[in-house]
């Protein structure tokens, strides 16, 4: 397992030029290119396993989160190994960002500041067809460790998708919350009914952001004819914010992005479609009334009804592809955002396929990291926020 292992470091400390190209309008690290780097990463540790030999491409984001906040700016160790690979096609990458260490000493983990993971393919540069890697050889105690976690983390995403709604249709639970949110959208249009529809309460359809561009070489990955999915990442994630602070009007935080695949190539010279929609709220709008049904996070956010602090707003992008000259769009995948706001906002559903995005939503938010979304709240100060991780 350990012969995979890379580290880098980003010296933005040292390079102000460098530091320049890192900068968003906050002043802070921008987390775009940060996830470029890390979807370069997890090419370059793939690439360790399997050699030169194969196309190794990324298939998935199994999540990103913030582990602790960035205050400063100083220099970035980027690190990561195989930890999931079995002799399919498919392994798992495991990377972390961390503030750089002293030479010689450990990264402390009050230091590690991201932590990811990334399914990569590998192929067959011919024909484009899965190849098998070889598999991790497991030598120690820590290595069986990382290699136990990859394995559930591999049995969770089989489950997830045997759990889709596509598959299944909703618990009685979740068609519960759905009739309570239909009822209450009927009562808000009953002109006889004295229940005024909330300032805070926005369609679904209201919260949607789309954005169009050409897909330019300077992105492509090494083989030369398809954009590399750190890109991607960047792109979706900033249209991510852009909807969340338009829906919020104020400045996200970022939490996590969920589990999301990458469902087909983008080539270059093809034309990219996105459409960011805010897909759920937590709490939801079933649980300000009455503190039960539905919430998530039953604590000073807003669970038992009044004016909350703080919405987790979760975000999800749309992605699909087509070529310049033809009218055929293709997905190219989903992703799902997470940020947090200091605005009491909520989203509401209309049409059916707007419920189904809702229980999906609802149902990721219940694997968010709730440490983190804890501990900003017990700061009951924008301090939290102001630290964060924005754009």
């Amino acid at each position: 397992m350990g012969d995979s292992y890379y580290r880098g470091i980003l010296p933005l400390a040292q390079d102000p030029w460098l530091l320049d190209t890192y900068l968003n309008a906050s002043g802070h690290i921008r987390l775009g290119s940060l996830l470029m780097d890390l979807d370069a990463l997890a090419g370059v540790v793939a690439y360790a396993h399997t050699g030169d030999s194969v196309m190794t491409v990324t298939a998935a984001v199994d999540r990103i989160t913030i582990e602790h906040t960035l205050k400063e700016i100083c220099d970035l160790e980027l690190s990561g190994q195989v930890t999931y690979a079995t002799g399919r096609s498919s392994m798992e990458i495991s990377l972390q960002v961390a503030k750089a260490p002293v030479k010689g000493q450990p990264v402390k983990e009050e230091d590690v500041l991201i932590t990811c993971a990334f399914t990569m393919v590998s192929l067959d540069p011919v024909t484009k067809t899965p190849v098998a890697v070889a598999p991790l050889l497991v030598e120690t105690d820590e290595e069986r460790r990382l290699f136990e976690l990859g394995e559930k983390n591999y049995k969770a995403k089989k489950q997830l998708r045997t759990r889709s709604l596509l598959q299944q249709t909703p618990n009685d639970e979740e068609s519960d919350l759905i009739h309570a949110m239909w009822t209450k959208e009927m009562a808000y249009l009953n002109p006889q009914n004295p229940l005024a529809r909330p300032k805070n309460l926005m369609h679904m359809k209201e919260t949607i952001l789309k954005s169009a561009q050409i897909m330019q070489p300077q992105y492509r990955n090494r083989h030369n004819f398809m954009i590399f999915g750190g890109y991607l990442l960047k792109q979706t994630f900033e249209l991510a914010f852009c909807c969340a602070a338009s829906f919020s009007n104020s400045r996200p935080t970022f939490l996590s992005l969920d589990p999301s695949t990458f469902d087909n190539p983008v080539p270059v010279g093809s034309v990219l479609y996105l459409k960011a929609t805010v897909s759920y709220t937590d709490p939801p709008i079933t649980s300000t009334d009455s503190g039960a049904a539905g919430n998530d996070n039953d604590n000073s956010v807003g669970g038992g009804g009044g004016t909350r602090k703080f919405t987790k707003v979760q975000v999800r992008v749309d992605s699909k592809v087509r070529d310049a000259e033809h009218t055929t769009k293709k997905p190219t995948g989903v992703f799902h955002y997470t940020f947090l706001v200091e605005k009491d906002v909520q989203v509401m559903p209309q049409s059916y396929s707007d419920f189904m995005i809702w229980v999906d939503a609802k149902r990721r938010a219940q694997n968010t990291n709730k440490s983190l979304l804890s501990g900003i709240m017990e700061k009951d100060s924008l301090d939290g926020i102001q630290e964060g991780v924005t754009e």
